[in-house]
């Protein structure tokens, strides 16, 4: 029922925005900005639930939460630069968009390094 929510909330905040478009089209921005955060707010609130399921399966599979951590950084990461991506493309900043989905490619790469270093060193371990 959620998803109902955030969608109308969505296509109003659109047309909202749409009223502002040719006479005050930084009104359309603003309001398309504030919108974007109200649903964003959503989805953190939402977080809690994803919160314990993972921990559940961190029990099941027994790690000491490195990999869990390491999938909430990239999940955390993918969020914030999509989120601020696409209101700067909203707001006409293509090129500042771009920037901001290849500096979230490279920190996704960084933060995945030592999962893969340690993928590596197993099968270095087996082979050797």
């Amino acid at each position: 029922m959620d998803v109902l929510r955030i969608g109308i909330l969505g296509i109003a905040g659109v047309m909202l925005a749409l009223q502002f478009k040719t006479n005050k089209p930084e009104y359309g921005i603003y309001i398309g900005f504030a919108v974007s955060l109200l649903i964003f707010s959503f989805v953190v609130s939402g977080l809690s639930s994803i919160f314990e399921s993972m921990g559940i399966m961190e029990n099941y599979i027994g790690s000491d939460g490195t990999y869990f951590s390491v999938l909430l950084k990239v999940i955390g990461i993918t969020y914030i630069c999509e989120f601020c991506s696409g209101i700067c493309r909203d707001a006409g900043y293509g090129s500042v968009s771009s920037q901001i989905e290849i500096f979230g490619k490279l920190s996704v790469l960084a933060a995945g390094m030592p999962i893969l270093l340690a993928i590596i060193q197993s099968i270095q371990e087996i082979a050797g």
